[in-house]
């Protein structure tokens, strides 16, 4: 068993008021606790893990090439390996919520894409 703490968990903001606190780090999965602030947008990204995410809090729109679908609280959305995406908060408040990745990812993600 592998406890981690919320209060001490890694974490980092990717860009101001966005931000990712890594609830699981191993290789084959990936938990990430996410604030997504108001009307922030992801940019339109990808990676080759699955990804489940579960919103808590607020509302988030995710869009891909073929489709753009809106979550509610307590709604979760399956992204498959590879396919381009974005994320975004539409409200004018922050929303909550978790990714999961299988296999897992490396937490620092954004800082990687923003800094090659």
């Amino acid at each position: 068993m592998k406890v981690v703490r919320f209060k001490s968990a890694e974490s980092y903001e990717p860009e101001k008021d966005w931000k990712r606190v890594s609830l699981c780090g191993e290789k084959d999965i990936s938990i990430e606790h996410f604030v997504k602030p108001p009307r922030h947008a992801s940019p339109d990204h990808n990676h080759p893990n699955a990804q489940v995410m579960i919103v808590f809090k607020g509302k988030l729109t995710i869009t891909t090439d073929k489709e753009e679908q809106i979550l509610d609280e307590g709604d979760a959305v399956y992204i498959p390996g590879d396919e381009m995406h974005i994320v975004t908060n539409p409200l004018d408040v922050p929303s909550v919520g978790i990714d999961i990745f299988v296999p897992g990812r490396s937490f620092d993600f954004w800082l990687k894409r923003k800094n090659p």
